[in-house]
């Protein structure tokens, strides 16, 4: 049986046995949108508080979080146009992914947006400031280096796009 030791909003930190582990309050689920157009992939660059610095990231946002019930194909579709300003025709479900299964139990759905069209300069809400990338994806791996050389942190799940087996 877990211990809850704090609960805040949308994280609760939990102990089981010699286990801490930070958990998910309530429904809140999460989408990671991977989102292909004439081949090229669109990412997003964003500070991310407990990194201290910008992240390289695929698009991916709360499934939950504003409106109880709501998809995941609803909410990966309203992140990805809030967060890119690209639109999708379709967003197609690729599983359900725990982020680290020893730390959290955080998960999120993989989907995959296409017919892709741009509606608006995207760039989040007031206060995410985000950065849009429309990069080749041949050009990933040394555009992601160049960020990490400029000390961008990358997020894991651009494992995904390096290794290219859902492209």
């Amino acid at each position: 049986m877990s211990k809850t030791v704090w609960a805040g909003k949308f994280l609760t930190v939990q102990t089981e046995g010699t286990w801490e582990f930070a958990a998910r309050q309530g429904e809140i689920a999460a989408a990671v949108i991977v989102a292909i157009d004439d081949g090229d992939v669109i990412l997003v660059e964003q500070f991310r508080v407990p990194l201290g610095r910008a992240c390289l990231e695929l698009p991916a946002g709360l499934v939950g979080d504003e409106t109880a019930g709501e998809s995941v194909a609803v909410a990966a579709g309203r992140e990805l146009e809030e967060e890119t300003g690209y639109r999708a025709d379709a967003i197609e479900d690729l599983g359900v992914f725990y982020s680290s299964p020893g730390m959290t139990s955080e998960c999120f759905t993989l989907v995959r947006a296409t017919g892709l069209a741009k509606v608006s300069d995207g760039g989040g809400d007031g206060d995410e400031n985000i950065t849009v990338h429309r990069v080749p994806l041949a050009d990933v791996p040394a555009f992601v280096a160049e960020k990490r050389k400029a000390g961008v942190a990358i997020d894991t799940k651009m494992l995904l796009i390096l290794a290219g087996s859902i492209l």
